[in-house]
């Protein structure tokens, strides 16, 4: 919590106006901010100076383990956070290769659970990662990506979190997850939450102990629209005590993952907060 709190005070304080061509807004902008998540010691980072909706957060990250490139699957997981951009980004809508309502194309997890070949084929990501850890195998490329610039065209959003790269040392497990663009008062609070939950589940579903999640940003802004509630409400509002995450110990696979799970396995306890806040959300 404090580190995001620091950011967002990095922001105001340091930040430079950019103009976004893709919103048509202005943000106020820094250039790298390295966050670091102890899931080794269960320090959930859940955002305490508004209410957090962390359960459509945690839905997100599942429908991308599972490889969901529909708005409506990711509705009957628990989150909404795709209807905007399936539904009403202009440019999508005007795209051949959408295939109707809800479709998201060759988003995330569509992208990494398939991930084509240049000789033809694909590979799937996330197995084999997860086939390796089982093993204790690290080749130092355990690299679950959802970027492919081949694929941006055929998306109606090119990936944020981009990647996360597992390492294991021993019997722990570590992850680096990379970021090239970040809505700070909006997307931050999500994707914290989405960096320590994939970490545990791997860590858990591979047979190893958690150890640190670390999360690079590398353009963090906020937008104009957001500055005043940012500045004036949530930036004068004092952190209170983090809450705890607790997963179902029960999920032992990806086969787990991919079927039965849903967020009724994740938990969060004694999370004491301040009132939400209503921060603009840009297509």
């Amino acid at each position: 919590m404090k580190q995001y709190l620091e950011l967002c005070q990095r922001i105001v304080n340091e930040g430079v106006w950019i103009d976004n061509k893709r919103t048509a807004k202005r943000c106020l902008t820094v250039i790298n901010a390295d966050l670091c998540y102890d899931v080794a010691q269960k320090q959930f980072p859940l955002v305490t100076t508004r209410k957090s909706f962390y359960k459509s957060a945690i839905a997100e990250i599942l429908g991308y383990i599972r490889g969901y490139d529909n708005a409506a699957d990711f509705r009957k997981i628990g989150t909404k956070t795709w209807d905007a951009n399936a539904n009403e980004n202009t440019a999508w809508l005007a795209n051949p290769y959408r295939k109707g309502e809800d479709d998201c194309g060759l988003i995330y997890g569509k992208i990494a659970r398939n991930f084509p070949k240049p000789d033809g084929g694909s590979v799937d990501l996330l197995r084999q990662i997860i086939d390796d850890l089982k093993q204790g195998i690290d080749n130092r490329g355990e690299i679950f990506t959802f970027y492919h610039p081949g694929a941006f065209h055929m998306a109606c959003l090119r990936p944020c979190m981009y990647s996360h790269h597992f390492s294991l040392l021993g019997d722990t497990l570590y992850l680096n997850s990379t970021q090239r663009s970040c809505d700070v008062p909006l997307g931050l609070n999500f994707n914290m939450v989405q960096v320590y939950v994939l970490l545990a589940l791997i860590a858990q579903i591979t047979g190893h102990k958690a150890g640190q999640a670390y999360h690079k940003i590398v353009n963090a802004h906020i937008y104009e629209d957001q500055l005043a509630l940012m500045r004036d409400v949530q930036l004068k509002r004092s952190p209170l005590e983090a809450p705890q995450l607790i997963i179902n110990p029960d999920i032992k696979s990806l086969a787990d993952l991919e079927t039965w799970v849903t967020l009724d396995d994740f938990e969060v306890t004694h999370y004491h907060h301040h009132e939400a806040i209503k921060y603009p959300f840009s297509v």
